[in-house]
């Protein structure tokens, strides 16, 4: 694995319990790299993203993401590659009893920060990224869709991971919001990190625009969206 990369994939392919969804696929990201990856529901994006991290065993291929080899990654090892991961799912899944500050504490106390001072400072400065700075008292129920989807980008970012990846962050939002989580993921790319933005929306390829593959008929393949 290259210094540059934060994910290779070399003759992967991925299994859903004895089902074969994706095979041979070969994939290079690199550091601040934004990548869309799109094809019909069912054609194994989800399964992918799984792959990435470490939900799917890697049984078949070469497989290194942020610095871990997922061919002999052991179960116990499992939370130290999620946490240079930062995932941001459809639905948000956010905890709908507690405020927007205490959805990011529950995430850090679980992945091992103690130090109340740094918590509270890393805090402040996720929610300043995505433009949440005045909402950590609010209920999610209290947001819009698209500022809970901000509130569970925040939370992925909580870690300073090294990738993102996003399975259909704007799959439940108006165009405007999904303007803005488009325009978040990518200004994110731009420090550093590799995002995988998994969607069905091609409507903001043309303003967005970036590498985009293809799932279908179990094949990874590269897609030009201006043909």
């Amino acid at each position: 694995m290259t210094a540059e990369s934060s994910i290779e994939l070399d003759r992967v392919s991925v299994y859903q319990n004895e089902n074969l969804i994706l095979a041979n696929i070969t994939l290079n990201i690199c550091k601040g790299e934004f990548l869309y990856l799109i094809g019909k529901t069912g054609t194994g994006k989800s399964s992918l993203l799984k792959t990435i991290y470490a939900e799917l065993p890697v049984r078949v291929g070469i497989a290194r993401v942020a610095g871990f080899d997922l061919r002999k990654l052991r179960t116990r090892d499992v939370p130290y590659l999620r946490r240079k991961l930062g995932i941001v799912f459809q639905d948000f899944q956010l905890l709908m009893d507690r405020s927007v500050n205490e959805n990011l504490f529950f995430v850090m106390r679980a992945t091992g920060w103690k130090d109340k001072r740094e918590m509270q400072k890393r805090l402040l400065e996720v929610l300043a990224k995505v433009n949440l700075g005045n909402k950590g008292g609010k209920m999610p129920h209290q947001l819009s869709g698209g500022e809970q989807q901000r509130v569970a980008i925040a939370r992925a970012l909580v870690n300073d991971p090294e990738v993102i990846l996003a399975d259909e962050p704007t799959g439940n939002l108006d165009p405007e919001s999904s303007e803005g989580i488009i325009s978040l993921l990518m200004d994110i790319s731009k420090t550093g990190r590799a995002v995988i933005m998994a969607t069905h929306n091609y409507t903001f390829f043309d303003r967005y625009p970036a590498r985009t593959l293809m799932c279908e008929h179990g094949k990874v393949v590269p897609f030009n969206p201006q043909e």
